[in-house]
């Protein structure tokens, strides 16, 4: 279930749009203005996933790192914090 519904589903759901706005535009003798409509929907589409598609972090090592301190039984102080 993680799998199909998670932060992510929404690119799922508009890749699945596009297929389907594609081949209706394909089988309806499109104009211009329709294909320009089409390229703005994959555009936007694009960027979404371009802007939130997970990316590797020099912490990742580091995450493993405390992961691995927590489970050898030694007292580990986490602190957290957020660029914002």
């Amino acid at each position: 279930m993680n799998l199909i519904a998670n932060q992510y589903s929404f690119i799922t759901i508009g890749f699945l749009f596009t297929v389907v706005t594609g081949l209706i535009l394909l089988t309806n003798k499109p104009k211009t203005k329709d294909y320009l409509a089409f390229g703005v929907i994959v555009a936007g589409l694009l960027t979404a996933w371009s802007v939130l598609h997970p990316r590797q972090t020099p912490l990742m090592d580091d995450a493993q790192m405390v992961q691995d301190m927590i489970g050898a039984g030694t007292p580990v102080l986490l602190e957290f914090q957020s660029p914002y």
